[in-house]
């Protein structure tokens, strides 16, 4: 069900948007591209942006359940590690310091902020004494200052702040192939690196104690879960800027359908996460076309009451 909810997303997302396109001419753009105008939306406008948004989705919703079983807080979302902090501050300084102005050349900037940003709170959380509470208030201290940081330039470099203003809405509007190109090795090594943790994350959502005794190794398990995040997180980020509440209300909407085991969790989140993301880009088309609504406003916008409704079950049904 959850793959046959994608499908069809990822069909809405390519065959749907600003100007109107009939279903054969999508099918021709796809299968037998002939350079038409048509053809010219299809291939180099929507697939792109249709990739990068499953992309994204799936990484920001495997990314977020990573966070909430590690730190075991239902709360979390993939910035509480300062990652996202950790890009923007980068990208900011790309192009402020550097003259950074392409989409691709944000990414490797982002990328390296969030990895910096990730180390520094693993660093300052105790390293290998790191526990939840430790890394999530090193992770809300550093994204504090990175936030206070990236201010700081914007406020001070008009140039920074005007390219700054639009990525941080989060968006697929940007979208091409060399984007996707570079943010799929690392979105595709970030999975990987989350799915092989699931059985330790499993063990360390009953606490360390009891982690320790199942014979999980806290130690490599925090850290090979940061580098997923890291990766996940960081090369969404990069691409889309940051997209609120993709990675913190998934997860809660897959552990009503699979229940608290990660090796199920993580999957589902991989599928329905990105089924969002798209969903969302695809209201945004429609309900102001011809102009459009970036993603990162639709999700917050629907984001918002649903997790409200989802916080209010719940806590129904442990009265």
């Amino acid at each position: 069900m959850a793959v046959g909810l994608l499908a069809l997303v990822t069909v809405a997302s390519i065959a749907l948007g600003a100007r109107e396109i009939p279903l054969d001419q999508v099918w021709h753009g796809l299968f037998h591209y002939a350079g038409t105008d048509d053809d010219v939306v299809i291939r180099r406008v929507r697939l792109p942006r249709t990739l990068l948004g499953l992309l994204a989705g799936a990484a920001l919703g495997v990314a977020g359940a990573a966070m909430q079983a590690l730190t075991r807080n239902p709360l979390a979302d993939p910035g509480l590690l300062g990652v996202n902090a950790g890009a923007a501050a980068a990208v900011v300084t790309a192009i402020s310091f550097f003259g950074v102005t392409s989409l691709t050349g944000y990414v490797w900037f982002a990328l390296a902020g969030a990895a910096a940003a990730s180390a520094l709170v693993y660093l300052a959380g105790g390293s290998r004494s790191a526990t939840p509470v430790r890394l999530a208030l090193a992770g809300t201290a550093a994204t504090a200052l990175l936030q206070g940081y990236t201010n700081a330039v914007q406020l001070t470099d008009q140039v920074a702040l005007d390219r700054m203003r639009f990525w941080q809405v989060g968006s697929l509007a940007t979208a091409d192939m060399a984007t996707v190109e570079h943010v799929a090795p690392f979105i595709a090594v970030g999975t990987l690196l989350a799915l092989g943790t699931a059985r330790p994350l499993n063990a360390v959502a009953l606490g360390d104690d009891t982690a320790r005794g199942l014979g999980a190794r806290l130690t490599r398990t925090r850290v090979l879960v940061m580098v997923a995040i890291t990766l996940l997180c960081g090369s969404a980020t990069a691409a889309c800027g940051p997209i609120v509440f993709i990675g913190l209300m998934v997860p809660h909407v897959v552990r009503g359908i699979t229940g608290p085991d990660m090796r199920w969790i993580l999957p589902y989140a991989a599928v329905l996460s990105p089924a969002l993301l798209l969903g969302a880009d695809v209201v945004g088309r429609l309900v102001t076309r011809p102009a459009e609504l970036q993603v990162g406003i639709v999700t917050a916008v629907l984001g918002g009451p649903v997790f409200i409704v989802l916080v209010r079950r719940r806590r129904m049904a442990e009265l």
